[in-house]
C-alpha cells in the first residue's frame, strides 16, 4: 500500500486496513507526518507537533498489540490532531492566545479520553482562533490557517484547522466545536463535512456543569460514514457530565442507507430576506437542493413562523454571557486585557452590562424559537441552510464588515446564517454544496429534530452519494502539488 493510497483513505477504511494487517500501523503514521510535513508548511492547520520519533515508537506499540489480538477500538493507530481549545494531557492547549501559550494540560477532556482508549494516537493540535471566537482561523500564537482551495482566503473557524487538515489529506478524521457554525462553516469552506450534534451528545466536565454552554464537540470528516464513526466514539453518557445524553453511541457506526422517496424537505434561503448573500452563495446553495429531489425528497421554501430579529437580539446577550467567561479573569488585569484579542472583549464588555433579567428574557425568546422550529418540523422531516452567507473572504481580513451593501455591526453578525440553528439546540450536518465561478467551496446545512443526529447521517450520507463533491474537486494546493 502506498502512502499515497493511505493519506487517501478515510478513516473507516483505514481502520478496516490496518485491523486486516494490510498496512502497519508505523507505515500509516509515517505516511501521515510526510504528508503533513508536504502540506502543513503552506495552510498551517496543524500546530504543536510532537517528534516523529515519539510517534513512531507509538505506533510501533500499537502494532505490538495487533501481533497479540489486542485492538483498541475503532481508531487503533489512527493519526489524530485534536482542535487547540480541547485538552490533551501532556501537550500544550493555547486557545491561540498569548495568555496560553506555554499552558501544558494535565489530563484528557473526556472526548479525547474516549478517542485516546479508542487506540488514537495524537501528532498535534489543530489550528483555531484566539479562544475559538469568530470564523476566520487566525491568532497571535500560530498565525493564520490558510484556505487549500485558495492560500489567499480564509479557512473560516472556528475549527479551521481540523478542517484544512481533512481536505488536504494530512487526517483521515478530525473533531472540531461549535457554538456559532464553527464546526459547519469551514466544512463549508473546505469541501468536507461537519457535524454539529445536540447538547449532551458528547459530554464535557469542564466548567459549569448545570448552565451548559451552546458550544459544543463533534466530528468532521471526508464522508459521512466516518463521521458517524467517530461520533460514535465521542457520544455516550458519562457521569462526570450530568447532563450528557444516554443513548448508545453506536447507533451513529451503523448502515446509513435509507429510503427517501416522499422526505419533505424545506429550504429556509435567506430566511424570508432576513439574511444579506454575497452574489452566487444563495444561487449555488439553492441549486445543491436538486439532489435532494433526484434522491426522493420533496423540497420546498419554507420559514419557521418566528420573527427572525428577535432571534439574533437573543443571541448577542446568550452569547455574551456563555463566551465572556474565558476572558473575564483576565480582563481585570491591565497587563493580560492587552493581551486579549478584541472579539473576547467585545464579549465580556457586553456580558457586563447584562442583567438577570436580560438573560432570562433571552432564554425565553430562544425558547419560543424552539418552539417554533418543533412545529415546523411537524410540516418537514429537514430544513437546510447555507453554512456561510459569503465566500471564503481574504486571510487578512480581521471579519467582514459589509455583505452585498448591508453594514455588519458585529464581529458575527455576517456569520448570521448558522446562529438560528444553534439556538434551537437541534443538529446541523454541514455538506458541501458546489464552487464559485472562481473555485472557491461552500456547503449547506441540513438539521434535523432534536436528538436526530442519526437522520441528519443518513440524508446527508444519500446526498453525498448523490453530489460527491469531496472526489470531484481537490484542493487546489493538493493538485499544485500533483
Amino acid at each position: 500500500m502506498t502512502a499515497t493510497s493511505i493519506t487517501e483513505m478515510g478513516v473507516t477504511a483505514l481502520s478496516a486496513a490496518i485491523r486486516a494487517r494490510q498496512v502497519s500501523c508505523v507505515e500509516v503514521m509515517g505516511a501521515t507526518l510526510d504528508q503533513i510535513d508536504r502540506y502543513n508548511p503552506a495552510v498551517n492547520a496543524i500546530v504543536l507537533r510532537e517528534e516523529r520519533a515519539g510517534l513512531l515508537a507509538q505506533a510501533a506499540e500499537k502494532d505490538a498489540m495487533l501481533a497479540r489480538g489486542v485492538v483498541m477500538g475503532p481508531l487503533h493507530g489512527i493519526p489524530q490532531a485534536v482542535k487547540d481549545l480541547d485538552n490533551v494531557a501532556g501537550m500544550k492547549t493555547t486557545k491561540g492566545s498569548p495568555l496560553y501559550k506555554d499552558f501544558v494540560a494535565p489530563a484528557d477532556s473526556i472526548m479525547v479520553e474516549r478517542m485516546r482508549a479508542a487506540g488514537a494516537i495524537f501528532v498535534g493540535k489543530t489550528n483555531t482562533p484566539e479562544f475559538g471566537l469568530g470564523s476566520h482561523t487566525t491568532n497571535p500564537v500560530h498565525g493564520p490557517t490558510r484556505n487549500p482551495y485558495d492560500l489567499s482566503r480564509t479557512a473560516g473557524g472556528s475549527s479551521g484547522g481540523a478542517a484544512v487538515a481533512l481536505a488536504t489529506r494530512m487526517l483521515s478524521v478530525a473533531d472540531g466545536s461549535d457554538w456559532g457554525g464553527s464546526l459547519r462553516n469551514p466544512a463549508g469552506w473546505n469541501n468536507v463535512f461537519g457535524f454539529r450534534p445536540c447538547i449532551g451528545r458528547i459530554p464535557k466536565a469542564d466548567g459549569e456543569l448545570f448552565l451548559p454552554s451552546m458550544g459544543v464537540s463533534g466530528p468532521m470528516a471526508r464522508d459521512v460514514p466516518d463521521l458517524g464513526l467517530l461520533l460514535s466514539v465521542q457520544a455516550g453518557f458519562d457521569a462526570r457530565s450530568p447532563m450528557s445524553l444516554p443513548q448508545d453511541p453506536a447507533q451513529f457506526a451503523q448502515p446509513l442507507g435509507r429510503d427517501f422517496k416522499g422526505t419533505r424537505v424545506a429550504f429556509l434561503g435567506d430566511l424570508n430576506g432576513h439574511l444579506p448573500y454575497e452574489a452566487g452563495v444563495l444561487e449555488t446553495c439553492r441549486d445543491a437542493m436538486k439532489a435532494f429531489t433526484a434522491i426522493g425528497c420533496t423540497v420546498e421554501a419554507a420559514m419557521p413562523d418566528y420573527p427572525m430579529d428577535k432571534v439574533w437580539q437573543a443571541f448577542l446577550v446568550l452569547r455574551a454571557w456563555q463566551s465572556a467567561g474565558g476572558g473575564r479573569p483576565h480582563y481585570g488585569k491591565p497587563a493580560e486585557r492587552a493581551l486579549l484579542n478584541a472579539q473576547m472583549i467585545y464579549e465580556v464588555e457586553t456580558a457586563a452590562k447584562l442583567t438577570a433579567q436580560d438573560i432570562n428574557d433571552a432564554s425565553a425568546i430562544r425558547s419560543d424559537w424552539y418552539r417554533a422550529v418543533h412545529a415546523f418540523f411537524q410540516r418537514y422531516d429537514y430544513f437546510v441552510l447555507p453554512t456561510a452567507q459569503m465566500w471564503p473572504f481574504d486571510v487578512t481580513t480581521v471579519w467582514p464588515t459589509e455583505i452585498a451593501g448591508r453594514k455588519m455591526t458585529t464581529y458575527h453578525e455576517w456569520m448570521q446564517v448558522v446562529l438560528p440553528v444553534t439556538l434551537s439546540g437541534c443538529p446541523s450536518l454541514a455538506a458541501p454544496a458546489g464552487f464559485s465561478a472562481d473555485g472557491l467551496p461552500i456547503g449547506i446545512q441540513i438539521v434535523g429534530p432534536m436528538h436526530g443526529e442519526f437522520a441528519c447521517l443518513q440524508l446527508a450520507h444519500a446526498y453525498d452519494q448523490e453530489t460527491r463533491w469531496v472526489e470531484r474537486r481537490r484542493p487546489g494546493v493538493l493538485s499544485a502539488a500533483g
